[in-house]
């Protein structure tokens, strides 16, 4: 029999679903084989996490659970079973079956004697955690991951993917019972933040230096975007903050989600020291300006 999958998890019974999503997490990426190779204990360790958190992940096995109604391998417990006495009994209730909801006389004796066996049941899903980049997250990508048995798995990752998204890889998860449908695999995406690229929704923002001089005078730029390199007009005379917009240079367009926009703001920087800037600066006026006139 498995151990309490709230204990491998390291968590309270009364524990909320994201409590427990949070101790998963945290323990598959200590123990996943891709970070372990080749060692056993780690190994055995993620199969013991996985399958405690594919049981408290899914409310109905975990109501199960909790109730006694099945073990922590998720197999079900026989029922203790309990029977009023027939003196007891007013008529029309006698051979009543009190354990756990009432059963008539015709399905006590149909389970008893397995007179109705079950048919065909889907596999369990299983339940995987993967982290991708945040350009992946975008474009799209396809990544392989190891299974805790030493299989793989390809996962097509759609563009415009998010945080927390859950992929579902039909028919890779357990085999069915008696002739049932095989289980699913269930992937949750954990996206890695990027250097200067944040998303908002479709869109994405994005930071920008630029030098003195190309703010005051105006200047074309390279950017670089998730789609790739584009050209940019700075305007002269361009103040630090200045946001600009590039339309559909966010996350791509798929399915029936419409491209984003790149949003760009860009900050001022006036580089290291120089004695010629120093000496036009020094003599250089704007009479009637004041940058401060609002503070007033």
């Amino acid at each position: 029999m498995a151990d309490d999958p709230y204990k491998i998890l390291g968590v309270k019974k009364e524990a909320s679903a994201d409590e427990i999503r949070s101790a998963y997490r945290k323990l598959a990426k200590k123990h996943h084989p891709d970070l372990n190779p080749g060692n056993k204990a780690a190994e055995e360790t993620f199969k013991s996490i996985s399958g405690a958190y594919d049981l408290l992940s899914d409310a109905e096995k975990r109501g199960k659970y909790d109730r006694g109604e099945i073990d922590a391998s998720g197999a079900e417990r026989a029922q203790a079973q309990s029977w009023r006495h027939y003196a007891e009994a007013g008529p029309g209730e006698r051979y009543a079956y009190s354990g756990g909801g009432g059963a008539d006389f015709e399905d006590l004796f149909g389970n008893i004697f397995n007179q109705r066996p079950r048919g065909p049941a889907k596999g369990r899903d299983r339940q995987y955690s993967l982290e991708i980049g945040f350009l992946e997250a975008v474009s799209g990508a396809t990544r392989r991951i190891t299974l805790p048995d030493g299989g793989t798995l390809d996962v097509k990752i759609p563009p415009g993917t998010e945080e927390g998204d859950i992929l579902r890889l039909r028919g890779k998860g357990d085999p069915g019972a008696k002739g049932g449908p095989d289980g699913d695999a269930l992937i949750e995406i954990h996206v890695a933040p990027h250097k200067f690229y944040r998303r908002m929704g479709r869109n994405i923002h994005m930071e920008v230096p630029v030098s003195m001089k190309e703010a005051v005078l105006g200047a074309k730029i390279t950017l670089p975007t998730p789609a790739g390199d584009v050209a940019m007009t700075i305007r002269p005379g361009t103040e630090s903050g200045t946001e600009m917009r590039l339309r559909g240079r966010g996350v791509p367009a798929h399915g029936k989600h419409e491209a984003g926009d790149l949003h760009v703001k860009l900050n001022v920087v006036i580089g290291p020291a120089d004695a010629a800037l120093k000496t036009f600066l020094e003599g250089w006026a704007q009479p009637g300006f004041n940058p401060r006139e609002g503070l007033k």
